[in-house]
C-alpha cells in the first residue's frame, strides 16, 4: 500500500512537470512535424512575446493582410493593452484615426462616416463574406483573428506557409490563379505570395526581409489569438509551484501518518518475541513457578 502511495505521488509530480512542455509542443507542431523551425519567444512557460515585433508585425498586416484578410475581433484599445504591441495610448488613438467606419444613425435618422476609435473593432476590409469571395475570384480570405490557434500547427504553419511559396516541381500542374506552396494541404493555395524583400520600410529600421516579414506578422497573429497569453503563462507557473508545494505537504503528512503504523506494527512483533520468549522459559517447569 504504501509503494502505491509513493507512486500516485511520484506519477502526479511528473505529470505537473511535463504536462505543459508537452501541450505547448502538441501546440506548436500539430499534426505535421514538417514545419519550418523558429525560435519563438512566446513559447514555453516563461514565454513572452517580444514587443518590437509585434509593432512591426502590426504594421506587416496592416500594409500587406489588412486589404483582404480581417481581424475582427481585435479592438484599436487592445494595441495599447499589456501584453500586446503596447503602443502608447496617443499612437493607438492616432492608428484608429486612420480609418473610418459607417455609423448611425444620427438625428436625422441617417447613417454616417466618422473615424474610428479605440473602443471600435478593426475595421473589414468588406462588408460580408460574400462580398470578401467575389473580390477574390471566389475565395474567401479567412479572417484572421484565430487563425493561430485554428490551424494545427500554430506559429510554426503560418510562418512555414509564408516563407513556402516556389516553383511547383516538374509535372506539377496548377490551374490559373493557383500558386505552389510546399506547406499548404495539396501544395495548393489561391493567395499568391504576399511578401517579398523590401515591401514594407520598418518604422524601426530593421531590414524587411521576407523571413523577418514573416516572423513578426506571425507573432502578431499569435497574439491576436492569445492576447492574454503572458498572464495565462504568469498563472500556469503560480499554479505549478502551488501544486509541487501541495504535493510536498501531501508527501509529508503520508510520511508522518504511516509512520505510526510502522510503529505499531514493530510494537507488535516485539511483544509477539517477549511472548515467544516467556513460553521458551516455561517449558518443561512447574507452572506454578511461571511469572
Amino acid at each position: 500500500m504504501l509503494n502505491l502511495l509513493n507512486r500516485i505521488i511520484l506519477t502526479i509530480f511528473i505529470s505537473i512537470i511535463v504536462t505543459p512542455s508537452f501541450a505547448d509542443e502538441q501546440h506548436s507542431h500539430g499534426a505535421n512535424t514538417n514545419y519550418l523551425n523558429t525560435d519563438w519567444s512566446f513559447k514555453g512557460i516563461f514565454g513572452t512575446f517580444d514587443r518590437a515585433s509585434l509593432q512591426r508585425g502590426y504594421q506587416v498586416y496592416q500594409e500587406v493582410c489588412a486589404g483582404c484578410h480581417s481581424v475582427q475581433h481585435l479592438s484599436y484599445r487592445n494595441l495599447s493593452e499589456e501584453g500586446g504591441p503596447e503602443f502608447s495610448v496617443e499612437e493607438a488613438k492616432a492608428i484608429a484615426s486612420q480609418f473610418e467606419l459607417e455609423d448611425g444613425p444620427n438625428s436625422d435618422g441617417e447613417m454616417f462616416m466618422r473615424s474610428a476609435r479605440l473602443s471600435d473593432k478593426f475595421v473589414k476590409p468588406f462588408p460580408n463574406v460574400q462580398a470578401a469571395a467575389a473580390a477574390n475570384d471566389g475565395a474567401y480570405p479567412p479572417d484572421m483573428s484565430v487563425l493561430a490557434k485554428a490551424r494545427a500547427g500554430g506559429a510554426d504553419y503560418i510562418y512555414s506557409l509564408l516563407m513556402g511559396y516556389e516553383e511547383p516541381p516538374s509535372g506539377f500542374e496548377l490551374d490559373d490563379g493557383v500558386y505552389y506552396n510546399k506547406y499548404m494541404a495539396g501544395n495548393k493555395i489561391k493567395m499568391s505570395a504576399p511578401l517579398m524583400d523590401g515591401i514594407v520600410e520598418y518604422a524601426d529600421g530593421t531590414e524587411a526581409t521576407t523571413a523577418q516579414m514573416s516572423k513578426d506578422v506571425t507573432t502578431f497573429l499569435v497574439w491576436a489569438a492569445e492576447p492574454h497569453l503572458e498572464a495565462q503563462h504568469r498563472m500556469g507557473f503560480k499554479a505549478i509551484i502551488y501544486l509541487i508545494i501541495l504535493l510536498t505537504l501531501v508527501y509529508m503528512s503520508k510520511q508522518k501518518v504511516w509512520s505510526r503504523f510502522n510503529s505499531k506494527e514493530e510494537s507488535e512483533e516485539e511483544a509477539f518475541d517477549k511472548a515467544e520468549r516467556m513460553v521458551t522459559e516455561y517449558e518443561g517447569e512447574d507452572p506454578k513457578t511461571f511469572k
